[in-house]
């Protein structure tokens, strides 16, 4: 496909060492509590079993995934967290969506619109570049794991919009509802991911190469590593032994 979803697996990557600093874990405890805001039984809420999921595959204890699932209900204090989309460009024109989950939204605004101006972007307004995206379930798997006649009637059987082959991967694209679904049918027929979620996936992509491409890179490195940052999307398409290297 592109460098998009490449860029998506070398994220991946990175969350081995997210997850040793503890930052997985704490962008996975908001998800969870902002998710059982509306309601805390995981069966009855797909957001909230999303996140569960999410959270058991990286081996979070069960303990703070039940205190996360009560301050989302209420039952524990500590919920006081609000779910903001901010919009913009990077470097290049690219569109970018930040994910932030915060309990002092005029500061993360500010730091967010620093991080933008400093790596070569612009914080838009509301609705600039949302349009431009998709709401979609999307499921990474390694080329070596499935061939595309296994994989293909599996997922399709399941609900599936599309499955795209990116060089080395593969990438399996749905509505949101078909999710649970679709994980469930891949892992059931032993084939493991590199990656599931539903995100925010582009219509159309953008080209950059160069110094767009470095500079765009820094700005979506930047912002996720801002702590109030959940996810980070854009329609950037990079060429992929450029986007290896760059990386690095």
């Amino acid at each position: 496909m592109s460098g998009h979803s490449k860029w998506a697996t070398i994220k991946h990557k990175k969350a081995a060492l997210d997850a040793k600093r503890g930052k997985l874990f704490t962008r996975l405890i908001k998800e969870i509590t902002i998710a059982a805001r509306s309601g805390g039984d995981p069966d009855a809420n797909p957001r909230l079993r999303t996140a569960v999921l999410a959270a058991k595959a990286v081996s979070m204890p069960a303990d703070n995934i039940k205190k996360a699932i009560m301050r989302g209900t209420g039952e524990l204090e500590g919920g006081q967290i609000e779910e903001v989309m901010f919009e913009g460009y990077g470097p290049g024109g690219a569109a970018v969506l930040v994910n932030v989950a915060t309990d002092n939204r005029n500061r993360t605004v500010s730091e967010i619109r620093h991080v933008f101006s400093k790596n070569g972007g612009n914080l838009g307004e509301q609705g600039s570049v949302a349009w431009m995206f998709e709401r979609k379930s999307q499921i990474l798997i390694a080329g070596d794991k499935a061939n595309e006649d296994q994989l293909m009637g599996i997922v399709l059987d399941a609900g599936a919009d599309d499955l795209r082959q990116d060089g080395e991967n593969w990438e399996v694209l749905s509505a949101p509802e078909a999710h649970d679904r679709l994980l469930e049918a891949i892992h059931k027929a032993g084939i493991e991911t590199l990656s599931a979620q539903v995100a925010m996936v582009p219509k159309n992509l953008v080209r950059l190469e160069g110094k767009n491409a470095g500079a765009m890179l820094r700005l979506s490195e930047a912002l996720e590593e801002h702590d109030d940052v959940q996810n980070v999307y854009s329609n950037f398409d990079i060429d992929e032994k450029e986007l290896e290297a760059l990386a690095q």
